[in-house]
Parts: structure tokens; C-alpha cells; sequence
């Protein structure tokens, strides 16, 4: 007859737990990130513009097109500079047979001069007569030199490597060396480059880490949700913004797989550290109020009671929290809205492990 009462009392101790997910801190290696929002920009930008006036012949290139420094992008009438350059050719010719007379001339003055049939006079007017032919020919020389670069410049070359865009010159157009539009811009996105922002409070840690050896860095899509690139840090800018109080950095990507464009906005995660044996729970765990972050825990008794942590990472997935919660220790990663200090729980199915590793996955009976 005693034991009615307390057979009863268990259907109603069950229908007035609280079902909940919960998960064990647990002792663990865990990487601390800095995450900035970044701007992608191309390593190097160059403006292709023609060197010399004429007409575009040709265009060699097409837009969207991976070219190499050196490759030919456009031709313009080579002719005229072709012809500048035979006419400088041949005026070194004549001149070259002219100082050669000169100094014939130079050798029987001087021997006429030993045998007393010439002047000083004379020696030194036919030596003037050969040194202005002598600058002459030099002069001749630079004029065939520059009618070659100009016949050079007439073939216009990729100046880097990297991707052209869009053609702003058709052929058969009239372009000058004046001209700012250009024919072509070409973007370096092999490797590519991220500028990006971080509080400077952080910037102590990231010098640390920086003169520890290379920063890996990782190119995250807007929202964050799926990675891009892995690259390294390679810069701190040298100021800080005081209007905003962040920093500027930059981290170079390789772009292999051309998921990054110019003027693209992203989001860059820096592993700045690695916490070694760092006490861990879930995320999900943490609750706020107006005193901080706190956890449920579940005590042995299956009831619950708050317990303040000192949050000193959180990584929206695992959190590292002080030395409030010891590693056993079970705490209440779904179901808080309902919890109470002191509600009885009873442990609900859950769909997956969770982060912190541990998780519970147990029938309510087990609760205990």
C-alpha cells in the first residue's frame, strides 16, 4: 500500500521534466581566429595604352583572355616608324662615308705636314672636320635607336601577366600616346590580394603570432559559409584608421580556381593561435542575461543551476569558457528557454553530435 503513492509520483515527475539536449566540457587543442571584412584586389593593375600615334591595325587579344607578360595584345601601322627608321640608317651610312674621307684626308695632311708642305692650321681644321663627322655618326646611331623603339612600341605587348577585360578600342581607330582610356586593362589575379580590417586591440596578438613565422589566412564568402582560398598574411598597414580604430591588413591568395574577383567583398579568417588543453562546450551553451555569458548545468539530480563563464573564444561553434565549469561536467545546449535555476530536465534525442564532442543522445530514462 506504501508504494502506491510513490509509483504514482514517477509518471508525474516524468510529464514535469523539461526535455533538453545537453553536452560534456571536455578538455581540447583549439585554434583562435580574427575574422575581418575585406575587399578583393588585383595584385597589380595595369592600363594598356599605345606608346606612339598612329592607326590600330589589329587587335591579337580576346577579352577575358589569361595572357602572359610580353604576349602581343595589338598592333599599330608599323610603316611609318619602319620607314623612320631606314631613312635614320641610311643618313649613318652617308655620314659614316663622309667621316672616313675625313680622316684620308686627316692621314695626307700629316704626312704632308713632316715633309713641310702643310700648316698647323691646316692639320687642325681637317682633325674638327673629323670629330664633327665622328658626333655625327653618334648622333646618327641614337636617331636609329629611337626610330627602333618607336617601330617596337608599334606592337603592343601585355606588360604583366594576368586577365585582360573588356576591349575599349576597336581596330581601324585612331589612338595616341596622349590617350588615358587605353585599349585594355589587365588584372593580376594569379596570385590576388585581400585588404582587410581588424580591431586594433587585436593587433598586439597578430604581431606576435606574425613574427612567430607565416599567418595562414582563409577567404571566406560574404556571409561566411563556404571557403574560397587559402592563402597567408603579408602586410600590416602602418597606421592605424583612428576614426574607426582598426588596421588595415592584406593576405595574398593563390586564386587557382579564380573564386576570387577584383572589388569582390569577403570575409578573411586568421588563425592567430592554437589554446592547448583549452576547457570547452558547445556554442550553443552559452547563454546571456544581464550579467554575462552563463551556462544550465546539470547537476546530478537531473535539476539545473546557472553558472557564470568568462568567455575568452567563441568561435560559434565551440566556445572556450574559464575555470567556472570543470571538464565532466554536463551542460544544457538545447531547450534554456523553458530552464529555469532548479527545473528538473529530462535528456531528449539528439539529431547529431555536438561540437565540443561528447554530446548526449539517450532516452529520458537515462537521466540521473
Amino acid at each position: 500500500m506504501e508504494d502506491r503513492p510513490a509509483l504514482a509520483r514517477a509518471p508525474t515527475e516524468a510529464a514535469a521534466s523539461i526535455p533538453v539536449g545537453i553536452a560534456t566540457a571536455m578538455r581540447r587543442d583549439v585554434p583562435v581566429f580574427l575574422t575581418g571584412l575585406g575587399t578583393v584586389q588585383a595584385l597589380n593593375t595595369v592600363t594598356v595604352t599605345s606608346r606612339v600615334d598612329g592607326q590600330l591595325q589589329k587587335v591579337t587579344f580576346t577579352e577575358g583572355q589569361d595572357v602572359k607578360a610580353g604576349d602581343m595584345l595589338a598592333q599599330v601601322d608599323p610603316r611609318p616608324f619602319k620607314d623612320a627608321l631606314d631613312q635614320a640608317t641610311a643618313k649613318k651610312a652617308q655620314d659614316l662615308a663622309q667621316l672616313k674621307n675625313a680622316e684620308r684626308d686627316q692621314q695626307r695632311f700629316q704626312t704632308l705636314y713632316t715633309k713641310g708642305f702643310a700648316t698647323n692650321q691646316q692639320i687642325a681644321t681637317q682633325q674638327a672636320s673629323v670629330s664633327q663627322l665622328q658626333a655625327q655618326v653618334q648622333g646618327d646611331q641614337a636617331a636609329i635607336a629611337d626610330a627602333a623603339t618607336q617601330l617596337d612600341y608599334a606592337t603592343i605587348r601585355a606588360p604583366i601577366d594576368g586577365r585582360t577585360g573588356f576591349r575599349a578600342v576597336d581596330a581601324g581607330n585612331i589612338v595616341r600616346a596622349a590617350d588615358t582610356k587605353g585599349i585594355v586593362t589587365i588584372t593580376q589575379v594569379h596570385p590576388i590580394s585581400v585588404v582587410f580590417t581588424v580591431p586594433e586591440n587585436d593587433l598586439l596578438e597578430l604581431t606576435q603570432a606574425l613574427a612567430a613565422g607565416p599567418v595562414a589566412a582563409t577567404a571566406l564568402s560574404n556571409d561566411g559559409s563556404g571557403e574560397l582560398d587559402h592563402g597567408k598574411v603579408s602586410l600590416i598597414d602602418n597606421q592605424i584608421d583612428q576614426t574607426t580604430g582598426t588596421a588595415r591588413l592584406k593576405a595574398e591568395f593563390p586564386n587557382r580556381d579564380n573564386l576570387l574577383w577584383p572589388g569582390a567583398f569577403v570575409t578573411v579568417r586568421i588563425l592567430v593561435r592554437t589554446e592547448k588543453g583549452a576547457l570547452t562546450v558547445p556554442s550553443a551553451a552559452i547563454q546571456r542575461d544581464e550579467d554575462g555569458p552563463f551556462v544550465y548545468v546539470v547537476r546530478p539530480d537531473s535539476t539545473v543551476e546557472t553558472r557564470k563563464v568568462k568567455l575568452a573564444q567563441d568561435s560559434g561553434a565551440v566556445a572556450i569558457v574559464g575555470d567556472a565549469l570543470k571538464a565532466g561536467e554536463r551542460v544544457v545546449v538545447d531547450g534554456q528557454y523553458r530552464l529555469q535555476p532548479g527545473a528538473l530536465v529530462r535528456i531528449k534525442e539528439m539529431p547529431g553530435d555536438q561540437p565540443a564532442g561528447e554530446s548526449r543522445a539517450v532516452s529520458a530514462g537515462s537521466a540521473g
